[in-house]
């Protein structure tokens, strides 16, 4: 198995001069069928408030060997207000690989992943039914794995494909919550984005904020 790849970043500040809330992303803006077939949800990514004075800090952690399929263990009545509620059978896989879910005696199971198309993860719905389906991350002293893409309906027989680049987008926006399903575009510009994969291993930034024209900015420290 090769070597993880893992990306630390660091975000600071101090006496920003406003409350600020922070949206952390992970969307990758070259999915074709983003919102159509496919939606992300922020509850593997982080919302996080700060004060307007005072120093701050918060640290994010990317590592691509967290990646998992899920099972949706909700029915559609269960996502409440676009909220992801909870997830059941899940199974580790690395990009490049499939499984296929199946069920038995009601007990739902993942086939363990096989060989597929190189930089993608792959699932195929095998279990005589319509099911949900979410690709996601296990955060870090988390037993159970958060989805970053939910996909709905999937009907049996098909196939659920995720290519995760991990971009990351930054939001100064307190609309969304960390179990929110997105099923359309933020409004809000992003302040920064980057390709994670450009990055060195561990990173420092700082967000500034201009007293003039309010216009946020995010720095290498």
């Amino acid at each position: 198995m090769s070597a993880p790849f893992t990306r630390n970043l660091i975000i600071q500040f101090n006496d920003l001069g406003k409350e600020v809330t922070i949206m952390f992303a992970l969307i990758n803006s070259d999915m074709q069928s983003l919102y159509q077939d496919h939606f992300p949800t922020f509850q593997s990514f982080r919302v996080s408030k700060f004060g307007k004075t005072g120093a701050h800090r918060t640290q994010l952690t990317y590592t691509n060997h967290r990646l998992f399929i899920i099972k949706a263990a909700f029915t559609k009545a269960q996502v409440a207000d676009g909220n992801f509620i909870s997830a059941g059978t899940s199974i580790k896989v690395n990009p490049g690989q499939k499984t296929t879910l199946t069920e038995a005696n009601n007990v739902f199971s993942f086939s363990s992943p096989q060989s597929g198309s190189p930089g993608f993860v792959q699932a195929m719905n095998n279990t005589g039914s319509i099911q949900d389906i979410a690709v996601g991350f296990l955060n870090k002293g988390d037993f159970v794995p958060t989805p970053a893409l939910y996909f709905d309906d999937v009907g049996d027989g098909n196939q659920v494909t995720a290519q995760l680049t991990p971009i990351l987008h930054v939001y100064l926006t307190s609309d969304y919550q960390e179990s929110t399903i997105l099923r359309g575009a933020i409004e809000t510009p992003a302040i920064w984005s980057q390709d994670l994969t450009g990055l060195a291993q561990h990173t420092a930034w700082n967000l500034k904020r201009d007293p003039s024209s309010g216009r946020y900015t995010l720095v290498h420290a």
